[in-house]
Protein backbone atom coordinates (compact mmCIF):
# COMPACT_ATOMS: atom_id res chain seq x y z
CA UNK A 1 0.00 0.00 0.00
CA UNK A 2 2.79 2.51 0.65
CA UNK A 3 4.04 1.91 -2.82
CA UNK A 4 0.66 2.86 -4.41
CA UNK A 5 0.33 6.00 -2.46
CA UNK A 6 3.77 7.15 -3.23
CA UNK A 7 3.15 6.63 -6.94
CA UNK A 8 -0.30 8.03 -7.22
CA UNK A 9 -3.43 6.76 -8.70
CA UNK A 10 -2.89 4.90 -11.85
CA UNK A 11 -4.75 7.91 -14.28
CA UNK A 12 -5.59 6.10 -18.47
CA UNK A 13 -3.89 8.33 -21.31
CA UNK A 14 -2.07 10.74 -18.47
CA UNK A 15 0.11 11.17 -21.23
CA UNK A 16 -2.59 13.09 -23.36
CA UNK A 17 -4.46 15.25 -20.46
CA UNK A 18 -4.41 18.74 -20.60
CA UNK A 19 -1.79 20.22 -17.83
CA UNK A 20 -0.46 23.59 -17.87
CA UNK A 21 2.47 21.93 -16.27
CA UNK A 22 3.17 19.40 -19.54
CA UNK A 23 6.05 20.61 -21.37
CA UNK A 24 6.40 20.22 -25.14
CA UNK A 25 9.36 17.47 -24.84
CA UNK A 26 6.71 15.74 -22.48
CA UNK A 27 4.16 15.42 -25.38
CA UNK A 28 6.64 14.26 -28.13
CA UNK A 29 7.61 11.50 -25.83
CA UNK A 30 3.91 10.10 -25.39
CA UNK A 31 3.84 10.35 -29.20
CA UNK A 32 6.86 8.36 -29.17
CA UNK A 33 5.95 5.98 -26.99
CA UNK A 34 2.32 5.43 -28.81
CA UNK A 35 4.09 5.31 -32.59
CA UNK A 36 6.72 2.49 -30.77
CA UNK A 37 4.33 0.50 -29.43
CA UNK A 38 1.58 0.63 -32.90
CA UNK A 39 4.85 0.64 -35.20
CA UNK A 40 6.39 -2.96 -32.91
CA UNK A 41 2.86 -4.17 -33.12
CA UNK A 42 2.46 -4.02 -36.60
CA UNK A 43 5.51 -4.71 -37.79
CA UNK A 44 5.95 -7.67 -35.50
CA UNK A 45 2.04 -9.39 -36.56
CA UNK A 46 2.51 -8.63 -40.38
CA UNK A 47 6.18 -9.99 -40.90
CA UNK A 48 5.16 -12.71 -38.58
CA UNK A 49 2.20 -13.76 -40.74
CA UNK A 50 4.30 -13.24 -43.51
CA UNK A 51 7.07 -15.58 -42.60
CA UNK A 52 5.14 -18.43 -41.27
CA UNK A 53 3.14 -18.25 -44.73
CA UNK A 54 5.89 -18.60 -47.10
CA UNK A 55 7.11 -21.57 -45.16
CA UNK A 56 4.00 -23.44 -45.20
CA UNK A 57 3.75 -22.32 -48.89
CA UNK A 58 7.44 -23.92 -49.63
CA UNK A 59 6.63 -27.31 -47.68
CA UNK A 60 3.25 -27.33 -49.50
CA UNK A 61 5.05 -27.20 -52.81
CA UNK A 62 7.31 -29.76 -52.23
CA UNK A 63 4.64 -31.96 -51.01
CA UNK A 64 2.76 -31.47 -54.15
CA UNK A 65 6.11 -31.48 -56.83
CA UNK A 66 8.60 -34.78 -54.46
CA UNK A 67 7.25 -38.13 -55.25
CA UNK A 68 7.53 -41.54 -53.81
CA UNK A 69 9.39 -44.15 -56.60
CA UNK A 70 10.15 -48.03 -55.98
CA UNK A 71 14.21 -48.23 -56.17
CA UNK A 72 16.50 -51.41 -56.04
CA UNK A 73 19.64 -52.20 -54.03
CA UNK A 74 22.35 -52.61 -56.57
CA UNK A 75 24.85 -54.43 -54.36
CA UNK A 76 24.44 -56.23 -50.74
CA UNK A 77 24.01 -53.63 -47.92
CA UNK A 78 26.54 -54.32 -45.23
CA UNK A 79 29.41 -55.86 -46.67
CA UNK A 80 30.60 -55.79 -43.17
CA UNK A 81 29.93 -58.08 -39.95
CA UNK A 82 26.17 -56.96 -38.54
CA UNK A 83 26.33 -54.56 -35.94
CA UNK A 84 26.13 -56.38 -32.09
CA UNK A 85 23.54 -56.07 -29.42
CA UNK A 86 19.91 -54.44 -29.42
CA UNK A 87 21.00 -51.98 -32.69
CA UNK A 88 21.41 -55.34 -34.86
CA UNK A 89 18.04 -55.89 -35.42
CA UNK A 90 16.92 -52.30 -36.57
CA UNK A 91 20.28 -51.58 -38.23
CA UNK A 92 20.62 -50.01 -41.64
CA UNK A 93 23.32 -49.25 -43.62
CA UNK A 94 24.27 -47.22 -46.85
CA UNK A 95 23.77 -48.94 -49.64
CA UNK A 96 23.41 -47.81 -53.65
CA UNK A 97 20.04 -48.24 -55.28
CA UNK A 98 18.40 -47.95 -58.60
CA UNK A 99 15.78 -45.84 -60.03
CA UNK A 100 13.83 -44.82 -63.16
CA UNK A 101 11.84 -41.70 -63.11
CA UNK A 102 9.05 -40.51 -65.50
CA UNK A 103 10.76 -39.95 -68.75
CA UNK A 104 12.56 -42.94 -68.78
CA UNK A 105 16.20 -42.08 -67.29
CA UNK A 106 17.55 -44.63 -64.53
CA UNK A 107 19.39 -42.56 -61.57
CA UNK A 108 21.64 -44.02 -58.65
CA UNK A 109 22.12 -42.42 -55.17
CA UNK A 110 22.60 -43.74 -51.77
CA UNK A 111 19.74 -44.21 -49.35
CA UNK A 112 19.84 -46.17 -45.91
CA UNK A 113 18.06 -49.49 -46.32
CA UNK A 114 18.24 -52.69 -43.65
CA UNK A 115 21.21 -54.34 -42.87
CA UNK A 116 21.88 -57.15 -45.26
CA UNK A 117 19.38 -56.09 -48.37
CA UNK A 118 20.12 -58.32 -51.30
CA UNK A 119 20.32 -56.74 -54.62
CA UNK A 120 17.17 -55.75 -56.39
CA UNK A 121 15.33 -55.59 -52.90
CA UNK A 122 12.89 -53.13 -53.68
CA UNK A 123 13.39 -49.86 -51.34
CA UNK A 124 10.98 -46.31 -51.33
CA UNK A 125 12.44 -42.81 -52.09
CA UNK A 126 11.08 -39.81 -52.60
CA UNK A 127 12.57 -37.69 -55.83
CA UNK A 128 12.09 -34.26 -56.92
CA UNK A 129 10.92 -33.78 -60.29
CA UNK A 130 14.37 -33.56 -61.82
CA UNK A 131 14.61 -36.92 -60.25
CA UNK A 132 16.96 -36.41 -57.29
CA UNK A 133 16.86 -37.97 -54.43
CA UNK A 134 15.18 -35.53 -51.56
CA UNK A 135 14.25 -36.64 -48.07
CA UNK A 136 10.29 -36.87 -47.34
CA UNK A 137 8.34 -33.98 -47.41
CA UNK A 138 6.97 -32.75 -44.22
CA UNK A 139 3.29 -33.57 -43.53
CA UNK A 140 0.53 -30.61 -43.31
CA UNK A 141 0.77 -30.95 -39.12
CA UNK A 142 4.21 -30.67 -39.53
CA UNK A 143 4.48 -27.55 -41.86
CA UNK A 144 1.79 -26.11 -39.51
CA UNK A 145 4.33 -26.60 -36.49
CA UNK A 146 7.23 -25.23 -38.59
CA UNK A 147 5.39 -22.11 -40.09
CA UNK A 148 4.37 -21.08 -36.69
CA UNK A 149 7.78 -21.55 -35.33
CA UNK A 150 9.16 -19.58 -38.11
CA UNK A 151 6.61 -16.80 -38.36
CA UNK A 152 7.20 -16.53 -34.18
CA UNK A 153 10.92 -16.09 -34.84
CA UNK A 154 10.29 -13.58 -37.81
CA UNK A 155 7.91 -11.66 -35.88
CA UNK A 156 9.70 -10.88 -32.73
CA UNK A 157 12.81 -9.62 -34.89
CA UNK A 158 10.86 -7.64 -36.61
CA UNK A 159 8.90 -6.45 -33.59
CA UNK A 160 12.86 -5.40 -32.13
CA UNK A 161 13.61 -3.17 -34.87
CA UNK A 162 11.04 -0.27 -34.15
CA UNK A 163 10.80 -1.50 -30.15
CA UNK A 164 14.58 -0.67 -30.32
CA UNK A 165 14.56 2.74 -32.50
CA UNK A 166 11.74 3.72 -29.74
CA UNK A 167 14.04 3.27 -26.59
CA UNK A 168 16.84 4.87 -28.26
CA UNK A 169 14.90 7.89 -29.51
CA UNK A 170 13.82 7.81 -25.79
CA UNK A 171 16.53 7.58 -24.28
CA UNK A 172 17.79 10.85 -26.91
CA UNK A 173 14.93 13.22 -25.66
CA UNK A 174 15.88 12.34 -22.04
CA UNK A 175 19.07 13.17 -22.06
CA UNK A 176 17.40 16.85 -23.86
CA UNK A 177 14.74 17.04 -21.16
CA UNK A 178 17.85 16.61 -18.29
CA UNK A 179 20.27 18.29 -19.96
CA UNK A 180 17.24 21.41 -20.17
CA UNK A 181 16.58 21.17 -16.42
CA UNK A 182 20.47 21.46 -16.09
CA UNK A 183 20.63 24.33 -17.40
CA UNK A 184 17.76 25.92 -15.80
CA UNK A 185 18.93 24.75 -12.49
CA UNK A 186 21.76 26.21 -13.53
CA UNK A 187 20.03 29.95 -14.04
CA UNK A 188 17.65 29.44 -11.46
CA UNK A 189 19.39 27.38 -8.09
CA UNK A 190 21.66 30.47 -6.94
CA UNK A 191 18.32 32.86 -6.84
CA UNK A 192 16.73 29.99 -4.65
CA UNK A 193 18.28 30.46 -1.64
CA UNK A 194 18.01 34.25 -1.52
CA UNK A 195 14.22 33.72 -1.12
CA UNK A 196 14.64 32.44 2.03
Amino acid sequence: MPLKAFRGPKVWLWRWRRNPLKRRADVVEAWVVLGTWLLTVVAGVLAGLAGAGAVEHGLARERAEWQPVVARVVGRAGQTSPPHGHAAAAARVWAEVRWTVADGTAHTGQVRVEFGSKAGTPVTVWTDPQGRLVGRPTSASEAALRGTLVGGLVGMSAAAVPFVGGLALRGRLERRRMNAWDTEWARLGPQWGRMV
